[in-house]
């Protein structure tokens, strides 16, 4: 049995490349445009030569949460299965975390955060909802 995609994953970088979504999950992705309100973008830089040789940059985009809802981050809402999250987990670096957010549309998604700020960092305890679609 094929794997359907039912996990809604934001994305505001490098995971909308083609070329980095082909090589991760073998496929282009489809999603839809969405942002995330209270956060802004900032740049990190990246050390893992896997990622840099993938990606095309060493510098890449990270949320900077602000609080302030009129402080906006475009992207887009990937959709995508259990399997291929777990693909990202393994290509994000330790800089981000992965945790659920609300998105402008209403909408519900994975999205990754700098590490340390997600819910798990006030409570302690890791999220493991999904986002059914």
């Amino acid at each position: 049995m094929i794997e359907q995609p039912t996990v809604r994953l934001f994305s505001y970088g490098t995971l909308r490349q083609a070329e980095v979504q082909r090589s991760l999950f073998g496929r282009e992705l489809t999603g839809t445009p969405d942002a995330l309100p209270g956060y802004r973008l900032a740049t990190v830089e990246i050390t893992d030569p896997h990622v840099i040789a993938l990606s095309g940059s060493a510098h890449h985009p990270i949320l900077q949460p602000t609080g302030d809802p009129a402080d906006t981050v475009e992207g887009t809402a990937l959709l995508i299965t259990e399997t291929e999250l777990a693909a990202a987990d393994d290509y994000e670096v330790d800089d981000y975390e992965r945790t659920l957010v609300p998105l402008a549309s209403g909408a519900e998604a994975w999205v990754y955060a700098p590490a340390g700020t997600g819910p798990e960092a006030a409570t302690g305890a890791p999220s493991d909802a999904r986002t059914t679609v």
